[in-house]
């Protein structure tokens, strides 16, 4: 595995702890904004929007993945996949832009 690629994967993870500790008030909103700022890069560019649990599934059924392929063309586990399709959690930084241009292109823009 590519350092980047580990790397990026360790951001996510970071991001994705420092949302659940917020969530919890375990973090100050400042606190927060600090690791999501380090963490999770610039802001996301104008054409990506939020998408819903129902968008994401929307997406995958559209693509004829199974929750495992399409989080593996994502390098997303299955479980997050799932937590996203429900509405249990939102995607963010990289999930999200990889999401968003699903959305556009579709997703043999990603394989």
């Amino acid at each position: 595995m590519e350092s980047g690629h580990k790397n990026s994967r360790l951001a996510e993870a970071l991001v994705e702890a420092a949302d659940d500790m917020a969530e919890l008030g375990l973090l100050s909103p400042d606190e927060h904004r600090k690791i999501t700022l380090r963490h999770g890069g610039a802001k996301p560019a104008d054409d990506v929007i939020e998408l819903s649990g129902e968008d994401i599934r929307a997406m995958r059924e559209k693509a004829n993945m199974s929750q495992a392929v399409f989080a593996r063309h994502l390098h997303l586990t299955t479980g997050y996949v799932s937590q996203l399709e429900r509405g249990a959690k939102k995607p963010k930084g990289p999930a999200l832009v990889l999401l968003n241009l699903i959305r556009r292109r579709g997703i043999d823009a990603i394989t």
